[in-house]
């Protein structure tokens, strides 16, 4: 995100984004570029080996091939104006994680943002969303759970320490929230959403004193590679289906973030869960396309 009086709010910034190879990480790490950051892209694709957890949804979507890379995204945080810096991590690995957070400090001297957003969820993904908790696979809770809300608890266990050092910083959560409602369908996805919330509310808790926030961030429907591939769409062409119609992209939760972490009083909403559409009411950003896409609601449950 730019405003006429500072087109690069964020210069001088450092952030990590993780699970940044395609997806809301994507969207995360390429506008904090536009808005001068340094932005380390973190995730297991990169150009010369994707990562390999994916076939079962490459074949629902019909792809060939897994979208997206660190390198990709890290070339177009540096062509949108800042800096960025491609580190393959496995965040299910503690090591990995911690090698990642040691060479930011060496190199960079400092964190001002992470944002947590690395997500298993979608390996094992079999095609159905809506089904009662019995029916689904018990696969889920692994792959939204430990590889899930694990992954980014593991990544602020190792950028919280270096903020409070600093006595400055902000995490942020990828989430899912709408105002407490169930999501219906769905009972590990709805859980994994609930505890990845939750864990950024108790992060602030106890990073408040050190003068670090934590916020969990909610998009609505995003149009990631999967979504456009599963309407046999692209980015180009999505307003050709009606279906889409209210989805946004993840440049939208991007400029939110970007918006957030240029805010000097962001210590106030430490805690909380913030939705993108609101923030862009608030902030008075818009979408890629010049919308500004209202907060997702989920439909009420059929009486």
């Amino acid at each position: 995100m730019t405003n006429d009086s500072n087109p690069r709010p964020l210069q001088g910034r450092v952030a990590v984004v993780t699970g940044a190879s395609r997806g809301a990480g994507r969207g995360c790490a390429v506008e904090l570029g536009a808005a001068g950051a340094t932005v380390y892209v973190t995730g297991r694709s990169t150009r010369a080996q994707p990562a390999q957890s994916y076939g079962q949804l490459l074949g629902l979507s019909d792809l060939g091939a897994l979208p997206g890379s660190i390198d990709d995204t890290a070339d177009e945080v540096t062509r949108l104006g800042g800096h960025g810096i491609a580190m393959r991590c496995d965040h299910t690995q503690d090591g990995e994680v911690a090698a990642l957070f040691a060479r930011v400090q060496q190199e960079q001297g400092r964190i001002d943002l992470l944002v947590n957003n690395a997500w298993g969820g979608h390996e094992s993904f079999d095609g159905v969303f809506d089904a009662p908790f019995w029916a689904h696979p018990l696969a889920h809770w692994d792959s939204m759970i430990d590889r899930g809300v694990r992954n980014h608890l593991l990544s602020s266990r190792h950028a919280a320490p270096l903020m409070v050092r600093q006595g400055r910083g902000l995490i942020v959560t990828t989430t899912y929230w709408d105002r407490g409602r169930y999501l219906r369908g769905n009972l590990f996805y709805d859980l994994a959403k609930a505890g990845m919330t939750r864990l950024a509310f108790g992060i602030a808790e106890e990073l408040r004193p050190h003068g670090v926030a934590s916020v969990a961030v909610s998009p609505g429907w995003m149009r990631t590679e999967f979504v456009l591939a599963g309407h046999h769409t692209d980015e180009a062409h999505w307003h050709e289906r009606p279906a889409l119609a209210r989805t946004e992209s993840p440049r939208y939760l991007g400029r939110a973030i970007a918006a957030l972490a240029g805010d000097p009083q962001v210590m106030r909403r430490s805690g909380q869960v913030l939705r993108v559409g609101d923030l862009a009411q608030e902030y008075g950003f818009t979408d890629i396309d010049g919308r500004q896409v209202p907060a997702f609601e989920m439909e009420p449950p059929a009486q």
